[in-house]
Parts: structure tokens; C-alpha cells; sequence
């Protein structure tokens, strides 16, 4: 029997695109292994976000050939899309794939096995108006499951490469969503997390359809599913509905994430970035009237070209006052290809970094003080795995719904489950829980029908 090996690089879309090219290579009767196994097919999803994101895809697919030379090496993802002439130039590398058409990769393998020609399968994927359907029916990993609802941005913000990566915004079907949502829920995951490259722009292609009304509709027609997480949206995309939908709504989590990138008008304008603080400012007190306990994470890029000291106090300020409860800090670095490599005044390095470190401890803290508001209450959480960081056994670790890391004796069937757990200690990166009990599962529609009749 053949047998396939991915790496995937980058986002969490990659590792659901990953997930969907294994489902193609499944049917067509491939064994999966480990990438560090012999393999007659390596699959190398790649990510070009930074440089450095470009430097590591070339050093993983230069692995995979030294691993098994007679091998078939593909390539597919976003640095894929963007520099495929600079992949193909690698020697070994056999068959080249964007961020579309993955469908054909297979029919390119049997191709290059006869013609033993390199293959570059790349298009522009700028021509790309429609949503390319990767079905997803389960994931390797066994908790939370991605549901990719869209793909591109048109945004164009001016230190981003993605939208020459991905191609503009398109929407994924809404039916297709809804039926997918419920294989998974029927494959056993309680929770299932929206993801795409710019999810909160969902619907915006569509006529008469949004993110709003596909929250709804997931929680009104998808049976037994428990928890919908949306990976990211930008605050432009919170609507008045959206904000209605998350008051009302059972399922839809206690916890957003919010990229605000820049606290500083100045420095957004020069990011190319859709909104002034004073509108951001507006939508957090919106959610957080609608939402208390609103866990709000959000997305820091520190050291822009020209950032002053001044306009980073103004973003540190905001988030500090904001309360928001982690933050991902990110020092500038230049993506070749985009406007803002080319910017004058580059920030020098020391001052990102010491400004990265400001920032960092302020998330901690902010982390810590949002954790505390939860201590000896009641949450409910889902186990993922065990707690490797301690000598202890039967530890294991989950997230409540508004994203609070817990740490609580547990045991391995109750992984993927939804349990009450009460925090006992709260901290940061994790809480400590006690275990309350299983939330017991209602009996199946069937098996109701017969205990009645």
C-alpha cells in the first residue's frame, strides 16, 4: 500500500486544509505516517506569512527529500501560491500546488509517475471568485474541530502578503457549512471552531446572507452540537446582529478574537487597517454590555515602520484599559512584497523587542486578573489530553468556553466530553479545577421514540 506523509507550516487554516488533502489521499486506498517515516508521497503545506515563513518551508522540503530522494515531493500553500518558480527551483521537488485545486494533486502524482517531469500546477489566484470545497468529515485530533467557512481578504493591509497568497474573499456555502457541522458533531466533537483567512468577512460575496445569519443557523439546525467558536473577527465585522446573535445565543462562546494590531489611529492609517480606535472602542463596550465575562483576545503588532514611543503608549494604554484578556505579540518583521517593507523610518530591533516585552507583561497580567474574576466558580470545560508538564498522572487539560486553560484530575474517557469543573486556583497560562461531574448526554431521538412506544 502507498504511503503519504504531511507537514503542515503556518495557521490554522493550513491544518484543516492538511486534514482535507489526507481525506483525498484516504480514498484513493494511502496508508498515512509520520514525516520522520519513509514515505512514497511527502505533502509539504506551506506558509509565507513572514520571511522566515518562507525560509522554513524550504528547509522542511529539503528534508523530505534528503529523507527518501525517490519519494514524490508535493508542494502546496500559501508559499506555494506565491513563489512557486522558487520551490520548483529546489532540486527534487515534483509537483507544485496552490491555495486551489488541491483536488488535482492526486491526478498530478499518477501523471509524474509516468512522465517523471516536474509539475508546476500553481494559477493566478487572483481569478478565483469561487469557494473550493475541502470536506472535513473528522481530525486527527479528537477535540475541537475547524470548520473552514471562507477564503482571501480583500484588505490589502500594507504589511500583509495573504491576499496575493489566498486570493479575495469568497464564502463558503451555507448549506455545505450546516451539513459539514453536522457530520462533525455526529463524528463526536462538541465543539467546533469557524476558521478561514478572514472569517468574520463571511457572507460579505453573498446576496442576502451573513455571519449573523450562519450562527443561527448552526445553532437551530445542527443537532447535539454544543459550542461554536469563531477563530477570529475583525471589529468592522461585528454588527449590531452579530452582537444580538452572541446575546441570545447557548452556543456561541464567551470569548472573541478581536486583531487590533495598532491602539494608534496614526499608525492603522499607515497599516491600511479599516477602523479608528474610537469605532473598536465603541464595538468593546457593545460586546461587553451584551456579554459579561466576555473573554476578548486579541492580535499586537509592535514596531511599524515610524511607530514613536508616543504611539505605542497609545496602544498600550488602550488594551490596558480595555481589559482585554491575552494578547499575541508580534514584532514587525518585513514581509518582501508588501508596502510596508519599503517603508521609510523601520523601527530598529532593541526598541521592538524591548516594546514586545512591555507587552508581553502586560498581557500576563491582564490574563491573570481576567482569570481571577472565575476562581471558585463552576465552569464548563472540555479535556483535550494529558497535562504534560508535571510528574503528576491522571491530570489532564481543556478550555472553558471563554478560553480559560484549566488543569484538573480527569481520565481518558472523558476527553472530548463536556465536564463541570470548579476553579480552584486561578492563574495564568492555566487554572487549577476540581472535577464536579460529567454533563450527562440526553438520550438520542430514537431511542427515545422506542423507550415511549
Amino acid at each position: 500500500m502507498a504511503t503519504v506523509a504531511f507537514h503542515t507550516l503556518g495557521c490554522k487554516v493550513n491544518h484543516y486544509e492538511t486534514e482535507a488533502i489526507w481525506q483525498l489521499f484516504k480514498e484513493n486506498g494511502y496508508e498515512r505516517t509520520e514525516y520522520e517515516q519513509i514515505a512514497d508521497v511527502y505533502v509539504i503545506n506551506t506558509c509565507t506569512v513572514t520571511n522566515t515563513g518562507d525560509k522554513k518551508s524550504r528547509q522542511v522540503i529539503r528534508r523530505a527529500i534528503r529523507k527518501n530522494p525517490d519519494a514524490v515531493i508535493c508542494v502546496t500553500g500559501c508559499y506555494a501560491q506565491t513563489s512557486p518558480a522558487e520551490i520548483m527551483a529546489i532540486p527534487g521537488v515534483d509537483i507544485v500546488v496552490g491555495t486551489q485545486d488541491r483536488v488535482k494533486m492526486l491526478d498530478y502524482i499518477e501523471q509524474f509517475k509516468k512522465e517523471r517531469q516536474p509539475i508546476n500546477g500553481v494559477r493566478n489566484i487572483m481569478k478565483t471568485r469561487v469557494y473550493e470545497e475541502l470536506d472535513v468529515p473528522s481530525f486527527t485530533d479528537r477535540t475541537r474541530a475547524s470548520l473552514k467557512i471562507q477564503e482571501g481578504c480583500n484588505n490589502f493591509c500594507t504589511f500583509c502578503i495573504i491576499p496575493w497568497a489566498r486570493g479575495l474573499m469568497r464564502s463558503r456555502d451555507p448549506k455545505e457549512v450546516v451539513a459539514q457541522a453536522q457530520q462533525l458533531v455526529n463524528a463526536g466533537y462538541k465543539e467546533i471552531v469557524l476558521t478561514g483567512i478572514h472569517t468574520g468577512g463571511y457572507g460579505e460575496d453573498l446576496k442576502d446572507y451573513n455571519l449573523a445569519m450562519l450562527l443561527r443557523d448552526l445553532e437551530e439546525q445542527v443537532e447535539g452540537l454544543k459550542r461554536i467558536r469563531i477563530s477570529s473577527i475583525e471589529a468592522s465585522q461585528i454588527s449590531d446582529e452579530v452582537i444580538e446573535v452572541l446575546k441570545t445565543s447557548e452556543k456561541v462562546v464567551r470569548h472573541l478574537h478581536i486583531p487590533i494590531q495598532s491602539g494608534s489611529d496614526s499608525v492603522l492609517k499607515r497599516m491600511r487597517r479599516k477602523y479608528t480606535m474610537e469605532f473598536f472602542a465603541d464595538r468593546l463596550d457593545r460586546l461587553k454590555e451584551a456579554l459579561p465575562g466576555l473573554a476578548i483576545t486579541s492580535d499586537v503588532i509592535v514596531g511599524f515602520p515610524g511607530e514613536t514611543e508616543e504611539e505605542f503608549l497609545e496602544t498600550y494604554n488602550f488594551i490596558k484599559k480595555y481589559s482585554f484578556s491575552e494578547l499575541h505579540v508580534f514584532p514587525y518583521s518585513k514581509r518582501t512584497g508588501t508596502p510596508a517593507a519599503r517603508m521609510d523610518n523601520q523601527v530598529d530591533e532593541d526598541i521592538k523587542n524591548e516594546r514586545v516585552h512591555r507587552l508581553i507583561e502586560l498581557s500576563d497580567q491582564l490574563a491573570k486578573e481576567y482569570a481571577s474574576q472565575f476562581e471558585d466558580e463552576v465552569l464548563e470545560v472540555i479535556p483535550e489530553e494529558p497535562f504534560k508538564e508535571t510528574e503528576n498522572e491522571g491530570l489532564y487539560v481543556g478550555y472553558t468556553d471563554n478560553y480559560l486553560k484549566v488543569v484538573f484530575p480527569a481520565t481518558e474517557e472523558m476527553v472530548g466530553k463536556i465536564v463541570k469543573v470548579k476553579i480552584t486556583k486561578a492563574g495564568y497560562p492555566y487554572n487549577e479545577g476540581q472535577f464536579v461531574r460529567i454533563i450527562e448526554e440526553p438520550i438520542q431521538t430514537e431511542e427515545k421514540i422506542r423507550l415511549s412506544s
